[in-house]
């Protein structure tokens, strides 16, 4: 099985630059004009899921809570420090999860539209 979360967005470029440049994801494939939508699919090339993120003349009614989480495994604590690192530079400041859980396992962030992205290590799914 393969997985894709699909997610309206105001503004596509902040959203590519922060799971891209920041997070560290790449673009997949885009799409312009298709039913009036643009779009991007970011990922890593090989894996079976990817996210994609799409604008159009319709504003997104976003509502996330502290607990609506997109959880990132790094491969190693090394990566984990690279990605962490890459945030900081870039002024995304770290956010208090509401699952302690979290705070003791990763660290939180939100993305440009107020979803909360939790970078952990993996240890064993």
């Amino acid at each position: 099985m393969k997985f894709r979360i699909a997610r309206h967005t105001t503004d596509l470029n902040r959203i590519m630059d922060f799971y891209g440049r920041i997070l560290g994801l790449k673009v997949l494939g885009d799409f312009k004009d298709h039913h009036h939508y643009n779009g991007v699919f970011m990922g890593l090339p090989g894996e079976s899921w990817h996210m994609e993120f799409t604008m159009s003349d319709k504003q997104p009614e976003h509502n996330p809570d502290d607990d609506d989480l997109l959880v990132f495994y790094a491969a190693s604590l090394a990566e984990f420090a690279e990605i962490k690192k890459r945030f900081i530079i870039n002024n995304v400041k770290h956010v208090k999860p509401q699952n302690p859980y979290w705070e003791k396992n990763g660290i939180t962030f939100e993305d440009p539209d107020g979803y909360r992205i939790v970078i952990s290590v993996i240890r064993g799914l």
